[in-house]
């Protein structure tokens, strides 16, 4: 006998198994910029992210892993890029990095540091 089929349960499956495409974003410590436009994607289903920083300090280091597994990488100021083009410049070529212009001005899910982050990534994101 035929069992008709549930639709969300196939959306759901369809889901699972498309692929999400990897943002990788960078700051300095990786405590409250990066971390927190990581977060913004946590429960997307077109986008996967992490975060990471150029510091010594930095929370979570960024790797050449990092860099390897990223589809696009967003740094909060300009000096994050020249961070990546000095220590990583085979990686990071033919890499979209993207600079968000976003000062250290802000602590972890700061709603102000989110506005902006929704606003500058609405030019990149769908």
């Amino acid at each position: 006998m035929d069992r008709p089929y549930d639709v969300e349960i196939i959306l759901r499956f369809e889901s699972a198994f498309m692929y999400r495409e990897q943002l990788l974003f960078v700051c300095s410590r990786n405590q409250w910029r990066s971390p927190t436009a990581a977060a913004l994607f946590d429960n997307s289903e077109r986008y996967i992210a992490k975060s990471a920083g150029t510091s010594d300090s930095a929370r979570i280091k960024i790797t050449p892993g990092l860099i390897n597994w990223a589809d696009r990488i967003f740094v909060m100021e300009k000096r994050h890029t020249a961070i990546l083009q000095r220590n990583y410049p085979d990686l990071i070529e033919g890499k979209s990095v993207i600079v968000l212009h976003i000062s250290d001005d802000y602590q972890y899910q700061d709603p102000e540091l989110i506005e902006i982050l929704e606003s500058r990534l609405a030019e990149y994101l769908e």
